[in-house]
C-alpha cells in the first residue's frame, strides 16, 4: 500500500477571489489605456506639453516620438516605451491634465456658439432681440448693434457677402467674452 499525502481542502482565499488578483486581460487593457495617454501626449502642441506634469525621462521620450513620426516602426516602438515608462509612474495628474486641456477647448467651443447664436437672434429678432441682449449685457453699444444689424440686413437682401454680420460677430465676441 502506498502512502497518499492528505490533500489539503483548498483554503478561502483562492486566486480569483483574492482581491489583488489582475487578469491578464486586465494587465493589457491597462497597458493599452496608458499607451493611449502616451499617444495623447505626443500629440499635443509645445505649449501643452511643457503645462503637463511630465518627469524628464518621460518628457524626452514625447519629444524623440515627435521627431521620428514619421519613420513607423521606430515611431511604433517609441510609443511601446512610452507606454512602458508610464506603467512605472502614478498618470493620474497626466490623465488630469489632459482632461482639463480637453474641457477648455470645450468651454472656449461653447463660448463660441453663444456668441454664434447670440448674433442669429440678433439678426433675426428684431428689436426685441435688441432689447433682450441689452438687458443682459448693457455694457454693448445699442447704436452700433443696431447700425450692424441693419447693414447685415441690406447686404443679405442684395445678396452681398454677409461682412456686417462677420463685424457683428466680432463685436458681440468682445461684449459677451
Amino acid at each position: 500500500m502506498s502512502k497518499r499525502k492528505s490533500q489539503k481542502p483548498s483554503s478561502d482565499i483562492d486566486a480569483h477571489d483574492n482581491d489583488d488578483f489582475v487578469s491578464k486581460s486586465q494587465k493589457k487593457r491597462e497597458m493599452a489605456e496608458r499607451q493611449k495617454v502616451g499617444t495623447d501626449l505626443v500629440e499635443l502642441s509645445d505649449a501643452q506639453l511643457k503645462s503637463m506634469p511630465l518627469d524628464d525621462e518621460l518628457r524626452d521620450a514625447v519629444l524623440l516620438a515627435r521627431k521620428i513620426r514619421n519613420k513607423h516602426e521606430g515611431y511604433r516602438r517609441q510609443l511601446q516605451f512610452i507606454g512602458k515608462l508610464m506603467r512605472s509612474r502614478d498618470i493620474e495628474p497626466i490623465e488630469q491634465a489632459l482632461s482639463d486641456l480637453r474641457n477648455a477647448h470645450q468651454q472656449e467651443t461653447t463660448k463660441f456658439h453663444a456668441v454664434e447664436d447670440a448674433r442669429d437672434s440678433l439678426l433675426n429678432g428684431g428689436d426685441e432681440a435688441l432689447q433682450s441682449f441689452i438687458e443682459n449685457y448693457p455694457q454693448a453699444d445699442r447704436q452700433k448693434i443696431r447700425q450692424l444689424m441693419r447693414l447685415a440686413e441690406q447686404q443679405k437682401a442684395q445678396e452681398k457677402p454677409p461682412k456686417a454680420a462677420r463685424e457683428l460677430f466680432v463685436y458681440l465676441r468682445s461684449v459677451i467674452l
